[in-house]
This record gives C-alpha cells, sequence and structure tokens, in this order.
C-alpha cells in the first residue's frame, strides 16, 4: 500500500494524484498543507478525493451536481454553508473545523470563507467529478477548467 511516499513525491510532482491503487494519508494534515484552490488527490473508478483551500473572502460557487453524492469537510476554518433544493431557496448554516455536510445529488450548495484565513475543506465525490491529477491553483483555473 502506498502511502507517505506519494505524498512526498506531491511535493515534487504538483498534481500527483495516488489512485487508483490503494492509498493511506492523514486527510487533515495534507489538507492543512494545500495552498491549492483544488487539488485532486485520489481518484478511483467511483470515488473522488480533493482538497481545498479557499481564500479569505473566497467561496466554492453555488453549484448542482446531478449525477453525483459529495462529503464537504471543514479541516480548518469557518465556513458559510447554503444548501438546497433550488438556487434561490437555500438554507444558510456555519460550520467550523470538523464538520461535515453530506450533499446528495442535486442538491444546490456552496461554501464560503466566514473566517480570517484561508478555509480549508477536504472534499469526497462518488463518482469522481474532476479528470484524475486535477490541480487548480485558483478558483478562476477551476472556472476556466469548467467552461
Amino acid at each position: 500500500m502506498r502511502s507517505d511516499s506519494c505524498r512526498e513525491s506531491r511535493q515534487q510532482e504538483r498534481g500527483a494524484d495516488c489512485g487508483p491503487a490503494p492509498y493511506s494519508m492523514n486527510v487533515h494534515a495534507a489538507a492543512l498543507e494545500n495552498r491549492c484552490f483544488r487539488r485532486a488527490v485520489w481518484t478511483g473508478r467511483h470515488l473522488q478525493m480533493t482538497l481545498m483551500s479557499i481564500p479569505v473572502g473566497g467561496e466554492i460557487g453555488a453549484e448542482v451536481h446531478p449525477e453525483l453524492d459529495q462529503l464537504l469537510r471543514v479541516e480548518e476554518g469557518q465556513a458559510l454553508l447554503t444548501l438546497g433544493e433550488c438556487r434561490e431557496d437555500r438554507e444558510r448554516r456555519r460550520l467550523r473545523a470538523g464538520d461535515a455536510v453530506f450533499v446528495p445529488c442535486g442538491t444546490w450548495h456552496n461554501l464560503e470563507n466566514a473566517g480570517n484565513r484561508p478555509l480549508k475543506l477536504s472534499s469526497v465525490y462518488a463518482p469522481p467529478q474532476h479528470p484524475r491529477g486535477t490541480v487548480q491553483c485558483t478558483k478562476e483555473d477551476a472556472d476556466a477548467a469548467e467552461a
């Protein structure tokens, strides 16, 4: 089983994705080290984990995934979550480090950084949402990739 060796090589090879082989990692520590808006760290056939760093005043952006479920976990910082069945009518909640939200397919959601330091997140998609090895340094890079 690969573990820290892939993590160390990821520091040298920006964007190395350790999937689909079995892999273990300290998700919390990796999320705290991550400085990219989005980085895929493991992609399999049916599941993907990404790490995110949202700058102060930043957000993921309102989105809906019609074909996949998602788990978002706050690793560090504070977030304002908006969540609901339609884009216009969504509930708002505050999340702190250790909190997670399960987002079923078809649910509109957004996470905004509500703190005074970068918001560090881990995110699991089932099935994968982004190409294997995705590295998007900024939200602008992510928006351009989706356009």
